[in-house]
């Protein structure tokens, strides 16, 4: 039997929208700066998800420097931060096949939006660079809450963005590619889908089947599929 849906959240960095070549660019560029050697382009995009410092701990673990200071590393992350503002959208695109699924929802009237850990600004300046800011529906960051994922304050602030009652939270999709995704949308009541393609570790892989999802998809067509023509779900 399907499931009527009401309406599709998205995780942003790894699940809807593949930012990592504009990460590696940022750290290689910082490693070269500082006359070191960049760490490989999967280990970073492995950490995309884990956020700017995750990121640059790791590039500077990679050149042996792994004791600086707490105050060197908020430098870091502040110039790492600042060089991906000045240029944010130079190699990221949504994944393959995912903009169809968008422009499907829409020709349906099926509204989604954008739940992500992401600081606002960033998340602002992306969506508008890749036309999307008029398309989606409901971004919610973590400046719009007290309390970010995997807590389910950032979805039911979506559902209330979007007019729809909590009550109805299970007729709400959430798609993202880390566990606290999954746990703040099975919190909230909301079937999940985790993005097995995202930017996912290794040592994680592995384990994936006890996030607890409803819904587990290894490549973005198949989250297309599952989305689209499986039957799964029926929307409007």
């Amino acid at each position: 039997m399907s499931k009527f849906i009401k309406a599709v959240l998205f995780d942003l960095d790894g699940t809807l929208i593949d930012t990592a070549a504009d990460f590696v660019r940022i750290i290689g560029k910082m490693s070269a700066e500082n006359n070191w050697q960049a760490p490989p382009e999967a280990q970073i995009r492995e950490q995309v998800s884990a956020g700017a410092s995750a990121m640059v701990k790791l590039m500077l673990r990679h050149n042996g420097q792994a004791r600086v200071t707490e105050e060197a590393l908020q430098v870091y992350r502040q110039q790492f931060l600042d060089d991906y503002e000045a240029d944010i959208c130079v190699d990221s695109h949504v994944f393959e096949g995912l903009d169809a699924v968008l422009t499907t929802l829409e020709r349906k009237g099926v509204p989604w939006g954008i739940v992500t850990n992401k600081p606002r600004y960033l998340a602002e300046q992306l969506l508008q660079k890749m036309k999307l800011e008029e398309r989606c529906s409901a971004l919610v960051c973590p400046e719009d809450v007290s309390r970010s994922k995997p807590d389910p304050e950032p979805m039911y602030m979506a559902l209330e963005k979007l007019g729809i009652p909590r009550g109805a939270a299970g007729c709400v999709l959430y798609v993202g590619d880390h566990i606290r995704d999954i746990e703040s949308g099975n919190s909230a009541g909301m079937p999940t889908i985790l993005a097995g393609y995202g930017y996912i570790p290794p040592e994680d892989q592995k384990t994936l089947k006890k996030w607890g999802a409803d819904y587990i998809v290894n490549t973005p067509e198949q989250l297309s599929k599952l989305l689209l023509t499986s039957g799964t779900f029926e929307y409007n």
